[in-house]
C-alpha cells in the first residue's frame, strides 16, 4: 500500500492494485486506505484482498490466529463492511455551501452499520467517496464476497475449463484473470536454465499459479490465446530486473499490434480500463 500510494502522483495511467491483508487489519482501516489511495490516483486503485491465516501474520497484527474453516467467512463479512463504508457517503455529499457555511450534506452521510461473527462497525466512514465510488475488487476464485474481478489459479492445460466453470459462478459483470508465474530466456540463457540458477540458491515453491518457461515469443502466443477464455492475466515475473524487461522489449509491442493488449488511457479510471461501469450508491434510495 505504501509504494502504491507513492506511485499514485507520480504515475497518471496504470492502475494500482496493492494486495492489503485482510484477515487481521481492521476493516475500517482498509476501507480507509484503499480510499485514500483511490483519491490520489484520481480513481485508479484496486484492492487484491489478502486471505493468508498465517499465525505469523496474526501476531504482526497483535490477532488470534484464524481457523482455515473461519477465513471464507470473515473475507465475506470484511469485503461487506468495506463496500458499505465506500459507500457511506453519497457521490454528492460535500456541498460545499458557502451561504449556509455547510461542508456536507448530512442527509447523504449514512452509518455502515454491520454485526459480524467476530467484529461490529457503526458509522459511516471519515472520508468522502472516492472517484470510482467502488475502488476494483480483486480475490481469488471460491471467494465468497463480492467482487469485480476473480484471480483464477490453474494450470495452462486447465485454463479453459477453469474459466468456464468461474464465468458460470461469477456473471459475465465479474472480469475473470489468470495469474501466471513467469521465466523467460534472457542474455544468452533459457528460462530453464535461469530458473535451475534460482532454484539452486532456493527453490521455487509452488504458488498455485500457472507457469510459463520459456521465450517471449511463446509467451506472446500464450497470451494470445489466453485473451480467447479469460479477460487478463496477472504476470507475475520471478526476477523483476530481467523478465520485467523482457515483457516490454518484447512481448507488450507484438500484442499491441495484434490487438490484444492496449495500454490503459491517462484520465480514465481503473474500472473504466476493465470495463466496469460506476457502481450506484446502497444508500441512495434512502434520501431519494
Amino acid at each position: 500500500m505504501i509504494r502504491a500510494s507513492f506511485s499514485a502522483p507520480l504515475t497518471g495511467a496504470i492502475g494500482l492494485v496493492p494486495v492489503v491483508h485482510s484477515l487481521y487489519n481492521e476493516p475500517f482501516h482498509v476501507a480507509t486506505q484503499v480510499a485514500s489511495l483511490d483519491t490520489a490516483s484520481l480513481g485508479r486503485a484496486g484492492w487484491i484482498v489478502g486471505a493468508d491465516p498465517d499465525p505469523a501474520i496474526a501476531a504482526r497484527h497483535g490477532r488470534t490466529p484464524l481457523a482455515a474453516g473461519d477465513v471464507g467467512d470473515e473475507i465475506a463479512d470484511v469485503v461487506e463492511v468495506v463496500r458499505r463504508l465506500w459507500d457511506s457517503w453519497e457521490d454528492d455529499a460535500v456541498i460545499r455551501d458557502v451561504a449556509t457555511g455547510r461542508y456536507l450534506d448530512r442527509d447523504r452521510l449514512h452509518y455502515a452499520d454491520f454485526e459480524g461473527k467476530r467484529f461490529s462497525v457503526k458509522g459511516p466512514s471519515i472520508l468522502p467517496r472516492s472517484p470510482q465510488g467502488q475502488s476494483v475488487v480483486f480475490a481469488a476464485e471460491g471467494t465468497a464476497a463480492e467482487v469485480d474481478v476473480v484471480l483464477l489459479d490453474a494450470d495452462l492445460a486447465e485454463g479453459r475449463d477453469a474459466a468456464e466453470t468461474a464465468r458460470a459462478r461469477y456473471g459475465d459483470d465479474v472480469r475473470l484473470v489468470l495469474q501466471l508465474d513467469v521465466v523467460l530466456d534472457r542474455a544468452g540463457r533459457t528460462g530453464q536454465q535461469r530458473l535451475d540458477e534460482l532454484d539452486a540458491h532456493s527453490p521455487w515453491p509452488g504458488s498455485g499459479h500457472a507457469r510459463y518457461v520459456g521465450t517471449a515469443a511463446g509467451l506472446g502466443e500464450l497470451l494470445v490465446e489466453l485473451s480467447r477464455v479469460v479477460d487478463g492475466v496477472r504476470i507475475r515475473p520471478a526476477v523483476l530486473d530481467s523478465d520485467l524487461d523482457e515483457i516490454g522489449r518484447a512481448v507488450l509491442p507484438v500484442l499491441r499490434a495484434l490487438g490484444v493488449f492496449r495500454s490503459p488511457v491517462a484520465g480514465a479510471t481503473l474500472r473504466e480500463t476493465l470495463g466496469l461501469s460506476h457502481p450506484a450508491n446502497r444508500f441512495a434510495k434512502v434520501t431519494r
